[in-house]
């Protein structure tokens, strides 16, 4: 048994499916699924029920993923220890980053971090909260960018920035022409929403429903740039992050609309580990992101 193993075993677990699993660890299927045989044959144990639709875990496996993250999170404490020995910003850096914000935020962000800290190795990964938490817990990632939830509160959260959300209406929508709107004129509007995953469904609800809006229950999108499309399209009506509004620059057929009574807006944050020895890297990668962004946001 070798860490890569355990490294294995883990994103099984988390994909759930052989080949996504082994696209996450970057080798053949046939390596991850001949690695976790030889892992069953080591330690005597059933591992996983297989079938031809979908990988379950035996209650043996799945307490041996449990231990198996415990190890990874202490294997990537080790190595912290080790690499904080030398330079404070040397070395990799694995940074989590969800889809609501990364193609917005690091063409900004990323030039700034290269410039102010040519040694830092940075990997970037994008993907849903929760699976970006899970990933900071076994120690695949050593920090993430994302809006603040209920899931990271067992996490060290650097404030970023404050990133208000603004009404995007077709250009045929009646207050297309209004520079501003109360929330409380959207009472009885349905909303176009992102699908389940994304937390920003969650914070885009809680403000509508405050509202008296409710969600278009005909369809729901996999990202930003399908709810801008639909609402171009005349589809519908959806609030849109401001950093994506300042990325969208003027397309033709979508007009954005300042909202206040109140101010629906989300806080970025960076989430790290409690107790990293690299916490004043993650502090400085955070400073240098808020000070780079905060000339951007009105």
């Amino acid at each position: 048994m070798n860490i890569r193993d355990l490294e294995y075993l883990v994103a099984l677990a988390e994909h759930k499916h052989f080949r996504r699993a082994a696209d996450a660890c970057h080798v053949s299927q046939p390596t991850l699924s001949g690695q976790i045989r030889k892992l069953e044959d080591e330690l005597g144990i059933i591992l996983l029920e297989r079938t031809s639709r979908k990988v379950l875990f035996t209650q043996s496996g799945l307490l041996l993923v449990d231990q198996a993250k415990t190890v990874l999170r202490e294997v990537k404490l080790l190595k912290e220890m080790a690499s904080n020995q030398g330079k404070e910003m040397t070395g990799p850096l694995h940074v989590g980053v969800i889809p609501t914000i990364g193609p917005y935020l690091l063409p900004y962000v990323v030039p700034t971090l290269k410039q102010e800290f040519p040694d830092l190795e940075l990997f970037l990964y994008e993907a849903q909260t929760r699976q970006l938490v899970d990933q900071l817990e076994t120690g695949q990632l050593d920090c993430a960018i994302l809006a603040s939830v209920a899931e990271t509160e067992a996490f060290i959260e650097v404030p970023l920035f404050n990133e208000k959300m603004m009404l995007a209406v077709s250009e045929n929508h009646p207050w297309a022409g209004k520079e501003s709107i109360k929330m409380d004129t959207l009472k009885g509007c349905e909303m176009l929403m992102l699908d389940d995953g994304h937390c920003l469904r969650g914070q885009t609800l809680g403000y509508c429903f405050t509202a008296g809006a409710k969600e278009n229950q005909h369809f729901q999108a996999t990202s930003l740039e399908t709810l801008r499309n639909m609402v171009a399209a005349n589809a519908g009506m959806t609030l849109m992050p401001e950093l994506a509004v300042l990325n969208e620059g003027a397309r033709t057929g979508v007009k954005y609309i300042l909202c206040f009574n109140p101010e629906p807006s989300r806080t970025i944050v960076l989430i790290y580990r409690p107790g990293s020895p690299l916490r004043n890297r993650y502090e400085r990668v955070a400073t240098a992101i808020s000070q780079a962004i905060k000339s951007i946001l009105s």
